[in-house]
This record gives C-alpha cells, structure tokens and sequence, in this order.
C-alpha cells in the first residue's frame, strides 16, 4: 500500500493534466508552498476553503522519557503545524468510502 506522494508526482500530475511544462509545474508548486509558510509563519493559520485549515501551535518545554532507558530529557519548546480538514472536504472523503 502507497503512502507517500512526492513533489515529483504532483508536478508530473500538474504536467499531465493542465499541460504546463514541467520546469513550469514545478515552479507553480514550490510557489504555492511559499505561500502556504510564509503566512502560517506570519497569521498562525491558513485556510484553504472546502479543504482545510493549517494551525501554527506553540508547545511549551516539557520532561519526555524514553521508553527503553527509562532516561528522562527536556524537550524544548517548539512550534507545530496542525491541519483540520473542512466539512465538505470531511464528507467528500466520507462519501467516497
């Protein structure tokens, strides 16, 4: 079972589907990607409408231990994306099952 879609397949996608060369299909996607960090980095949320919202979150420092030494280690405080699918991109997926 496939799990993981590269850049590489979504630029050939791009390529195969509108018919923009590919040096173009990768230039538009490496753009939407700017896009996308610079304004979580600077709003905290993006929402992409009928697909979703991404959240920048702050985790405060915290004491983890690894599971196998039982050894216990600081875990620094760290910024985190979240991602909360729209309702219709929820039913979209729910409709197809």
């Amino acid at each position: 079972m496939r799990t993981n879609l590269t850049k590489k397949e979504i630029i050939n996608s791009i390529y195969m589907q509108i018919g923009f060369s590919k040096k173009i299909s990768e230039t538009l996607l490496e753009d939407i990607f700017e896009i996308l960090i610079k304004n979580i980095l600077i709003y905290k949320k993006v929402k992409i409408s009928r697909f979703g919202t991404f959240f920048l979150r702050k985790k405060k420092q915290r004491i983890g231990r690894n599971p196998k030494t039982k050894e216990k280690k600081i875990i620094a405080e760290r910024n985190v994306i979240l991602f909360r699918a729209s309702k219709e991109f929820k039913e979209f997926i729910n409709k197809n099952e």
